[in-house]
C-alpha cells in the first residue's frame, strides 16, 4: 500500500523549532497542485525572497526534512524547471517512486489543513500556530487539529465470490464497497450501513482487516470483509455506482498499482489468502 515505504521511515512527529537547511525539501502546493520537476521535490536551495521565512515544518523522511510553502499567490516565484502538477497527476504518472507520492498526499492534506484555518471558525480572527502541537489556536481559545475522517472499505464475501463495484463517476477501475463513518456510528455500523445503501444486501461476521492513511482526501481507511447474510440478490445504488457484481477469485480485476487497501484486499481474496 502507499505507506509501505520500508526501508524508508516517515517521521511525523511535530518539532515546532526546527528550521530549514539549504539541503530541506520543500512541498510547494498551489491549491491541489505540487510543485516538482520530474519526481523532484525542490530544495530551500532552490528559493529566495520571503518564500524561506514562510515555510512551516511538516515532518522528516529518513534524514531528510520537509517543509511546506503556500504557493497559491500567483507572484510566488518559483525555481527553473520546476512545475505544478495535480497530486493525483503524480501518483498515476509512473514516475514517482512510491515514497515520493507517500509524501505528497500526506504534505497535501497538512497544507490544505493550514490554508484552510487561516482564521478562527468561531469569531473570525486570525490564528496562530501552536508552539507544543500541531495545532492552530485562536485568542479566543479555540484550538483546531488536523482532520482526519474515517471511512471504511468493505470486502462483502460470498462463499468463493466477491462483491467488487465501479463508481459512477471518477475512479475508472473495479474497487470495493466504500463509505464515510457518519457521527455516533462506529466502524462496524458504517459498514453494515454502506453494504446496505450501496448494494441492497445484509451482512454478517465483520473482521477488521487493515487500515490505510489517504492523505489526499483526508481518510483513514479502514478495511472489513464480512459475509452476505441470506439473499445475495445485488440492489445496486445506481446514482453512485455503475457496476456492482459477484466475481469468483478468478474473475477479479486488480487495479494498475499496488497503492490502495480496496486494491490489496481484493488481491487478498483473489490469492485465496482470506
Amino acid at each position: 500500500m502507499i505507506q509501505d515505504i520500508f526501508p524508508h521511515k516517515l517521521d511525523n512527529h511535530f518539532f515546532p523549532a526546527r528550521k530549514p537547511a539549504e539541503d530541506s525539501y520543500v512541498m510547494a502546493f498551489r491549491h491541489q497542485d505540487i510543485l516538482v520537476k520530474g519526481e523532484a521535490f525542490p530544495r530551500v536551495s532552490d528559493f529566495s525572497g520571503d518564500c524561506r521565512d514562510r515555510l512551516i515544518y511538516l515532518f522528516a523522511l529518513d534524514e531528510d526534512y520537509y517543509f511546506f510553502l503556500d504557493a497559491g499567490d500567483e507572484d510566488t516565484p518559483l525555481p527553473d524547471g520546476y512545475g505544478f502538477v495535480n497530486v493525483r497527476s503524480f501518483r498515476r504518472s509512473g514516475i514517482a517512486e512510491k515514497e515520493n507520492v507517500f509524501l505528497a498526499f500526506t504534505a497535501l492534506q497538512l497544507a490544505n489543513w493550514y490554508r484552510g484555518n487561516k482564521y478562527c471558525g468561531i469569531c473570525g480572527k486570525e490564528t496562530f500556530k501552536d508552539g507544543k502541537e500541531r495545532a492552530l489556536r485562536c485568542e479566543c481559545g479555540n484550538v483546531i487539529y488536523p482532520r482526519i475522517v474515517p471511512a471504511v472499505i468493505v470486502g462483502i464475501t460470498n462463499g468463493d465470490r466477491i462483491l467488487v463495484t465501479k463508481y459512477k463517476t471518477g475512479f475508472a477501475h473495479f474497487a470495493l464497497v466504500a463509505g464515510f463513518t457518519e457521527i455516533g456510528e462506529t466502524l462496524e455500523e458504517t459498514v453494515a450501513r454502506e453494504a446496505m445503501e450501496e448494494t441492497g444486501l445484509r451482512v454478517t461476521n465483520i473482521r477488521y482487516y487493515k487500515s490505510q492513511p489517504w492523505g489526499i482526501v483526508d481518510d483513514i481507511l479502514v478495511g472489513f470483509y464480512c459475509d452476505v447474510d441470506g439473499d445475495d440478490t445485488i440492489r445496486m445504488d445506481e446514482g453512485e455506482l455503475k457496476v456492482a457484481e459477484w466475481r469468483s477469485r478468478e474473475e477479479i480485476e486488480l487495479q494498475p498499482d499496488d497503492y490502495s487497501l480496496t486494491n490489496e484486499m481484493m488481491r487478498m481474496f483473489k490469492e485465496g489468502k482470506t
